[in-house]
């Protein structure tokens, strides 16, 4: 009987999962937010499980190689089938196409034209755009290589790659527009005014008219983050406008980091594709 009611469980609901298999991913995770080798006792605590069962957990998981055991210390670690795992999860993943999936839920929760931008040899490369409720004059299409100083997703690179990389395009975009050069106070202020907020404004710094917002998203590891910009006309850009695009810019960013593996934006339980 107890068979057959399981079966017919899950036939009416499809979303039925098996309890233990998530259970056991919370003592992996718990592992994996320690950030190094931990006990027993401090797994269990993580989990909110007593010892002896997050110990029966861990018996398994051992015995798969998704967790390790220290034969010298005891403590725990991530075994040689997550490490796997993980080189493998990060070679098929499509950093771009997971990302664009995000960009039509927030064109339709704003209203507004999205973009997606990737670093390139010149700078940030326009990879993707999808237009919005409001006509826009746009001059820039997919392909275009956008200014570090007076775009958007120009800032947000500017502030979050190491200067090695901005530098010489920076000096290559303004020699090329015959602009004057930012000194570094100015570089630097830009960048501390972008990290704090975590987000960059511009206004008909490339397109006049256009008011764009734009924030990073960061994959795993050391991959080069991803710029997510939403456009809309200047002339509808009151500060409860701005601050709502901003709110639902600042979600989809860190949905999209969180798809992409990002440990800060895993932890904080934001990665919801689709949302």
């Amino acid at each position: 009987m107890g068979a057959d009611s399981s079966e017919k469980s899950s036939e009416t609901d499809p979303r039925q999962g098996i309890q233990s298999v998530e259970l056991a991913m919370t003592v992996v995770e718990a592992i994996e937010q320690g950030l190094g080798p931990m006990s027993l006792t401090q797994i269990a605590n993580a989990c909110g499980m007593v010892p002896s069962k997050a110990h029966r957990y861990l018996v398994s998981l051992c015995r798969v190689g998704l967790v390790v055991q220290s034969h010298r210390s005891g403590l725990y670690d991530l075994g040689p089938a997550m490490r796997r795992l993980g080189i493998e999860s990060l070679r098929r993943m499509d950093e771009v196409g997971l990302a664009s999936e995000h960009l039509p839920g927030l064109r339709d929760r704003t209203s507004h034209a999205v973009n997606l931008a990737v670093w390139g040899e010149s700078g940030p490369v326009i990879v993707r755009w999808d237009y919005g409720a409001h006509a826009l004059p746009i001059t820039v299409r997919v392909g275009a290589t956008m200014p570090l100083l007076t775009s958007s997703v120009g800032r947000v690179y500017l502030a979050y790659l190491p200067e090695t990389m901005t530098a010489p395009v920076l000096e290559s975009q303004v020699a090329a527009q015959a602009q004057r050069a930012p000194t570094a106070s100015e570089v630097a202020r830009l960048r501390s005014q972008v990290r704090k907020r975590g987000i960059a404004i511009t206004s008909g710094g490339v397109i006049p008219g256009v008011t764009s917002l734009a924030a990073p998203v960061f994959p795993a590891g050391e991959s080069t983050p991803l710029a997510v910009a939403v456009a809309l006309p200047a002339r509808i850009a009151d500060d409860d406008t701005m601050s709502r695009v901003e709110e639902e810019l600042l979600r989809t960013t860190s949905a999209i980091s969180a798809d992409l593996g990002s440990a800060e934006h895993a932890k904080q339980g934001t990665g919801s594709r689709g949302r």
